[in-house]
């Protein structure tokens, strides 16, 4: 397994292109899947991140009129489906780790398993609220924050377990990727405090950064030099995602905390359907990437959300 930071090293320069997938619901074939990324192996990703969700609350009426919580993971086999990535297709698998749903002892487990398996790169998120839950709870014993996280993985690399006393234990080799916001996480209360939370993760020891997606640069270019002036010197991916229905206009927004252009607003809302609406989408991503790759970003980094067409399309213009 190559670490992500070595495939940007060995790139000498020349942009990388990757891909986020999310797994697919319980019951799914993960056939599916993997005959979506096959055509995106035309552009040789080094690595595909894979998403991991946590897990969620649900109520069931009883016989009895009675309501029965129960707790239930509608997108599982992360794990699973970065061995099968490895073995398919060749590529470094990047599963994401949270803190949201997870005991300091079964994060371990989790961290022991992939390294057993030979998986050496994460990324590392403190991730979204139980749903129906709209404020995150750390569980008994977990963690609140990412920073927190990347400090257990770090000291793992350093032969440090939880809860062992013996100092020859052998280390894992974990390259350790977070998370960023260019336009501020929707829960932070300023810029200010939530810059301060990714410094936290970088002097914990984070290896690389992967930024929220963005629709415009600026915002990026922005921040990365907001990173350097603060001296963050490590590896900053772009993450962008094609926009493919009108209805994304009004929910990325919400969702994500980000301003969409009103170039692309403006296209978008003069579109008279959602085909019309992805091929604006499509237009957008392949001038986004250009620019980006012309700025000497390290990777190109896609958000599939399970689809690889338009993607593709970007990809063939830009790679």
């Amino acid at each position: 397994m190559t670490k992500i930071t070595d495939h940007i090293r060995n790139a000498n320069g020349k942009p990388i292109f990757s891909i986020e997938v999310i797994p697919p619901i319980k019951g799914d074939n993960l056939k599916n899947l993997l005959d979506n990324i096959e055509p995106l192996m035309e552009f040789k990703p080094p690595f595909i991140d894979v998403t991991y969700h946590r897990e969620e609350y649900i109520e069931r009426p009883m016989p009895d009129g009675s309501i029965k919580k129960i707790v239930t993971r509608k997108r599982p086999g992360t794990v699973g489906i970065c061995s099968a990535i490895m073995h398919r297709f060749g590529v470094d698998p990047v599963p994401h780790v949270l803190c949201g749903g997870f005991t300091r002892e079964e994060t371990e487990d989790f961290l022991i398993d992939l390294h057993y398996l030979g998986i050496d790169n994460v990324l590392v998120l403190r991730g979204d609220p139980a749903k129906p839950f709209n404020t995150f709870k750390p569980k008994d014993n977990g963690y609140s924050y990412a920073s927190e996280l990347v400090e257990q993985v770090v000291n793992m690399n350093g032969g440090i377990y939880l809860h062992e006393e013996d100092t020859a234990l052998a280390p894992s080799n974990f390259c350790v990727g977070v998370a960023a916001y260019p336009e501020k996480h929707f829960e932070a209360m300023d810029p200010d405090t939530d810059f301060d939370f990714l410094k936290k993760k970088v002097e914990k020891g984070a290896d690389y950064i992967v930024t929220q997606m963005f629709f415009d640069n600026q915002k990026y270019f922005d921040f990365v030099a907001r990173c350097r002036a603060h001296g963050i010197t490590i590896p900053i991916i772009p993450g962008l995602k094609p926009l493919s229905t009108r209805r994304q206009l009004q929910i990325l927004p919400k969702l994500f905390h980000l301003e969409m252009p009103q170039e692309l607003v403006k296209a978008v809302e003069a579109c008279e359907n959602d085909a019309q609406a992805r091929e604006v989408g499509i237009e957008w991503g392949i001038a986004q990437s250009r620019e980006l790759m012309a700025a000497g970003v390290p990777v190109l980094h896609y958000y599939t959300m399970g689809k690889a067409d338009n993607v593709a399309r970007i990809a063939r213009e830009v790679f």
